[in-house]
């Protein structure tokens, strides 16, 4: 018998769908108990699309690298990826140091002020735990987010990655390889910077691009 591949959790955007009412937002606010002020998740506008005055929003959050910085630049292992390809932080070893913070490109993660460590999107791990998809999936009313296991032929997000040409938020300088997708003619928003990573940190040559 074949042994099937591993999840491999992802989420495609349509931004053409989005209307910015930021259900998504509130959701997840709400269901990971996210503290005032900070956010998970997020949805950034573009005016004047296309010589239009239409406007296009591109919601935004954790990547869920496969080349994470943020794992790289954690001096404790807190910050670790999963065999499901999910990034995700263990509170217990996380010493509030804020490394990952700044070696985010998507400037994605924030220390919480309670407890002073580092908190981000995780797809709801807790739900996907109890067979439910991520808050801010379910809630959309658009339904502009496609979220399921990149390495299973016969979800939806795996076709449309295998048939569809989609793109995704790249930094300047460096590529994470981001799981999130956005479908094509997606004006991307120059949200994701160069990070900053700790003097001992060094990633492979093909993390950076165009140095």
């Amino acid at each position: 018998m074949t042994q099937s591949a591993p999840k491999k959790y992802g989420i495609i955007i349509n931004t053409a769908k989005c209307i910015d009412c930021k259900a998504c937002m509130i959701a997840c606010k709400v269901e990971n108990d996210v503290p005032e002020g900070f956010w998970r998740n997020w949805i950034r506008p573009l005016w004047d699309v296309r010589g239009s005055r239409k406007a296009e929003f591109q919601p935004g959050q954790c990547m869920q690298c496969d080349t994470p910085s943020c794992v790289a630049a954690c001096p404790v292992d807190a910050t670790y990826k999963q065999a499901d390809g999910l990034v995700v932080i263990d509170p217990l070893k996380c010493v509030g140091c804020g490394n990952c913070v700044t070696a985010c490109p998507y400037g994605a993660r924030y220390r919480d002020p309670a407890t002073r460590r580092a908190d981000k999107c995780d797809f709801c791990r807790h739900r996907l735990a109890r067979g439910e998809e991520p808050a801010c999936v379910l809630t959309c009313p658009t339904k502009a987010r496609i979220f399921g296991d990149l390495n299973d032929p016969d979800s939806e997000v795996s076709r449309l990655v295998g048939e569809e040409k989609l793109v995704r938020v790249i930094a300047p300088h460096v590529d994470t390889r981001p799981n999130i997708y956005y479908h094509e003619g997606t004006r991307l928003l120059d949200w994701a910077v160069t990070p900053t990573l700790p003097g001992n940190v060094h990633m492979e040559r093909e993390f950076w691009q165009g140095s």
